[in-house]
């Protein structure tokens, strides 16, 4: 069965290539990515499409098992669709799920956009679900591996809409404080920003001791959501750091 809806989902796709969109997508990243070129609106409609066809029988386990096939050719379109119908056993998310979830972090994940779609779909419901595990983002946060510094601050987005995992949230902030890589910069800054929304006072406090060390990518991103008179607060350097 799996290699049936795999073969299944990857006919589907080539279906629907757009050489021109595959070419202006390209602009969007920096690093390498492999995309076939199909609009991300015709890639959720496959994806909704062909999980129906097994969704009800199969186990969380046959899916994660597609899910990592899909996942492992490194084509932006399937990873998609795999983090999608991963996504969607959040309701039979289990403790142990997180070495999968680690092991797919590790090992597939090499971009911003499957990065944020696995935060957004698959590991922040997680972490949300089982909140003590979070606490091993700060083992993440000093991996070699750029994207896992970034997921570990960008998988606490979900909890920190719900007003959760603030204290976790700084410790995190602090470990990446300095990361030199943009992205990293702007993940952990993007996870202040959504945590400002209903810890303003807070978030302000706390970038504001850090002004002078935190990169401008970073600050930028975290003060985005402030009133205008603490974002001009937060953006002066101080002469004497």
């Amino acid at each position: 069965m799996i290699d049936r809806l795999v073969t299944t989902v990857r006919r589907e796709l080539r279906s629907h290539v757009d050489p021109a969109y595959r070419q202006s997508a390209q602009r969007f990243f920096h690093e390498p990515v492999k995309i076939l070129g199909v609009r991300t609106p015709r890639v959720r409609k496959i994806a909704a499409k062909c999980y129906l066809g097994f969704s009800r029988k199969a186990k969380k386990k046959e899916i994660f098992l597609i899910s990592e096939k899909l996942l492992s050719s490194g084509i932006q379109e399937e990873q998609t669709i795999a983090l999608a119908w991963a996504g969607r056993q959040v309701k039979r998310f289990e403790p142990r799920d997180f070495q999968t979830f680690e092991r797919w972090a590790k090992r597939y994940l090499t971009n911003w956009a499957s990065c944020d779609d696995f935060c957004s779909r698959v590991f922040g419901p997680f972490l949300l679900k089982y909140p003590a595990l979070a606490l091993r983002m700060k083992v993440w946060a000093r991996s070699k591996n750029l994207w896992v510094r970034r997921i570990s601050a960008v998988g606490l987005i979900v909890s920190l809409r719900r007003g959760r995992q603030l204290p976790l949230a700084f410790q995190l902030a602090d470990l990446l404080l300095t990361d030199r890589e943009d992205l990293v910069q702007k993940g952990y800054g993007w996870m202040l920003k959504v945590a400002s929304n209903v810890f303003q006072k807070k978030i302000f406090a706390f970038v504001l001791a850090r002004k002078n060390r935190m990169p401008r990518t970073a600050l930028r991103y975290a003060i985005e959501k402030l009133p205008a008179t603490l974002r001009r607060r937060a953006m002066v350097r101080s002469q004497n750091p």
